[in-house]
């Protein structure tokens, strides 16, 4: 085992550990699993950086750091369109905390705080 299949192989797991996390939605072990992956990928980098200097990185090694790299940025997406829902389901049902005229025209904003529609933030 090279000095690279360690770290490597610490991303790959994060990643999937990650993934999982993101399915199940669980908010702490997302958390958790997003330090570790930092960690990891930290470690890769240095690592990976250094063998690159010297010219040593084997090309199946490459091949699964670039395979990694696709999996975090497609995690990064999932979690960025996650949140862009959340944002829209918030300012739907919490209207007044987002910009007016991102809902409503400027009569349908100015007409809702000025009273209609108040219980919804009781």
């Amino acid at each position: 085992m090279t000095d690279l299949e360690e770290p490597l192989r610490a991303v790959e797991t994060g990643l999937a550990a990650l993934g999982d996390a993101l399915r199940r939605r669980d908010s702490a072990a997302i958390e958790s699993h997003a330090a570790e992956l930092h960690r990891a990928l930290a470690q890769a980098v240095d690592r990976f950086g250094t063998a690159a200097r010297r010219g040593a990185i084997p090309p199946a090694l490459r091949q699964r750091l670039t395979v990694a790299g696709g999996q975090v940025a497609a995690q990064r997406e999932a979690l960025a369109r996650a949140t862009a829902s959340l944002d829209r389901a918030i300012d739907v049902l919490i209207p007044d905390l987002a910009p007016a005229h991102a809902l409503y025209s400027a009569a349908g904003g100015a007409a809702r705080a000025g009273g209609q529609g108040a219980s919804l933030l009781a």
